[in-house]
């Protein structure tokens, strides 16, 4: 039995880890992996904004009130969370896209937006949490 293929990242190399504090992805295992099930494809890693989580809230995705039966604690400004793909474009058309992580954000995302749109909006850390 041969091992899985690595999980690519939009910059070409091996995709990193989104967050594991809170825990994200659509496995929960804090990478923006997918599969043909994903049908939201969440895989976009991005440092949500008080903006952002207010216009998911207003497209019907409130992403901010903990929800202990899914083990969520809600999420915060400055969190970083894989996003459907779509929703961070919709986000983006609506001036209100935060910020993304490139080397964790999955290859998939560019079925979505373009490399040129993430490059856009790509979060440099500070070093600083």
């Amino acid at each position: 039995m041969s091992s899985p293929i690595p999980a690519r990242n939009v910059l070409g190399s091996a995709l990193q880890a989104c967050s594991f504090d809170p825990l994200t992805g659509y496995f929960r295992d804090g990478c923006c992996h997918t599969e043909a099930a994903d049908t939201g494809s969440h895989v976009v890693c991005a440092r949500v904004t008080a903006d952002f989580l207010a216009f998911s809230l207003a497209r019907g995705n409130d992403l901010s009130t903990p929800r202990p039966e899914w083990r969520f604690a809600g999420l915060r400004p400055g969190d970083r969370w894989c996003l459907c793909a779509l929703r961070w474009r919709e986000a983006l058309e609506a001036g209100v896209a935060p910020p993304v992580v490139l080397e964790a954000t999955h290859e998939r995302a560019l079925q979505f937006v373009t490399l040129a749109e993430l490059q856009q909006h790509a979060w440099v850390s500070t070093g600083r949490a």
